[in-house]
């Protein structure tokens, strides 16, 4: 069993998060514990405000949202009964025994998992302490329910081997174990291509639908030099729970790769002249964003633009997919830095709907820098900050007969 803990400040995302699964037929709530009523007559608002309502005992916190995924592996199916009692010895182990919380069984992913979704916050309007939760008690109450219940180890699981074929799909959430996909990828990506940073590494990894992440720079996380993978979806946003690079076969920590990133260093220098050539034949002749783009795919240039919202290019990456070799456009020559590319090409005469479409455009290459107020967009928690503000007026009439 493996247990993810994300806190945030938004408990009407973490509750929206599962009620949309629960909607899509991908999750079901399987249990509401010390809610007033059986779960099968909560309402949204009932959900909800039982946790707002708690929270609301303390003014001052700013992160009063607990959203805990426990993970299990491919063929341990469990009954609901039987999690319901590991969720509650969990809770137990961890300190929040006395909260209330939803639990919702999910059956979108590759391997059996549960979302439990609660609050620090307590009735007297103290905090359970969330600092190093994770490592601490967490570790030690999920290794005591594996004996317990007699779970598979998830310390003594096999590391899955790579599928070093170049006939690699991209990662699509809840088809596969995403583990298992993850290092599939990640197996085929680390030996074929050549790049010499972690955005350039995700550069070619966004194309498999994944991202290596570092955490924000403000983290420990980032300060020590983690590194986890995300599995996205079709738009780039993150789903799922990240895997540890420590925790994937042949360990593709940052480490790691960075003796990597200085080996391609070299190994990409000899594919430079034959890039620039490219380029300059291409930019001959007049070009917008997305015939430039295009001209490029036709000789198997894999062309990312990133622009700001006043639609600038900020940074421009080349992936050619014959050599397997990433190049920001800067690396090559001043004449291809994204300033350059910028003044040199035509805006698209179909309009911005159609080039936002067309162009391959990511904000945001390097998620260990993601801008300030995004917070990895709290995990699982997608804020839905208008709902909020509509909710939080009712929230403000006392209401009675909740049994707080």
């Amino acid at each position: 069993m493996v247990a993810k803990i994300k806190s945030g400040k938004s408990l009407i995302g973490a509750l929206n998060y599962n009620e949309n699964k629960v909607k899509q037929g991908k999750a079901s709530l399987i249990a509401a514990v010390k809610y007033p009523k059986d779960k099968d007559a909560l309402s949204f608002n009932d959900k909800l405000f039982r946790l707002t309502d708690l929270a609301a005992m303390n003014q001052r916190a700013k992160t009063n949202a607990v959203h805990i995924s426990l993970n299990f592996p491919t063929g341990e199916n469990l009954a609901d009964e039987k999690l319901e009692e590991i969720v509650k010895d969990y809770l137990q182990g961890v300190g929040f025994e006395t909260q209330p919380c939803l639990v919702y069984r999910h059956e979108d992913a590759g391997h059996p998992h549960c979302h439990i979704v609660t609050t620090n916050i307590k009735r007297d309007g103290g905090r359970i302490n969330l600092h190093y939760l994770g490592q601490n008690e967490s570790e030690k109450t999920r290794k005591a329910i594996e004996v317990k219940y007699g779970l598979l180890k998830a310390d003594e699981q096999p590391k899955q081997k790579p599928n070093l074929k170049a006939d690699i799909a991209a990662a699509d959430y809840g088809k596969a174990e995403s583990k298992r996909a993850m290092t599939n990828i990640l197996g085929y990506v680390l030996r074929a291509y050549k790049f010499t940073s972690v955005p350039e590494l995700n550069a070619v990894l966004g194309i498999f639908n994944m991202a290596a992440d570092r955490g924000p720079q403000d983290s420990r996380m980032y300060a020590h030099g983690g590194l986890v993978y995300w599995i996205l979806d079709n738009r780039g946003n993150k789903v799922g729970v990240p895997i540890k690079a420590s925790t994937i076969y042949g360990k593709p920590t940052l480490t790691a790769l960075e003796e990597k990133f200085k080996l391609n260093e070299q190994l990409r220098k000899p594919f430079k002249e034959g890039l620039i050539k490219i380029l300059q034949e291409v930019l001959r002749s007049p070009q917008t964003r997305y015939g430039f783009q295009k001209a490029l795919r036709e000789k198997d240039i894999h062309c990312i633009l990133r622009q700001n919202r006043e639609g600038r290019i900020y940074g421009l990456t080349l992936i050619d997919q014959k050599n397997k070799v990433v190049f920001n456009g800067s690396d090559l020559d001043k004449a291809y830095s994204a300033n350059a590319i910028n003044d040199r090409l035509l805006p698209d005469p179909i309009g911005p709907l159609r080039a936002q479409q067309d162009l391959t455009i990511s904000t945001d290459l390097n998620f260990g820098q993601t801008p300030a107020g995004d917070d990895l967009r709290d995990i699982l928690f997608a804020p839905e900050r208008e709902e909020l503000a509509a909710l939080n007026k009712f929230k403000k009439k006392k209401r009675k007969g909740l049994n707080l």
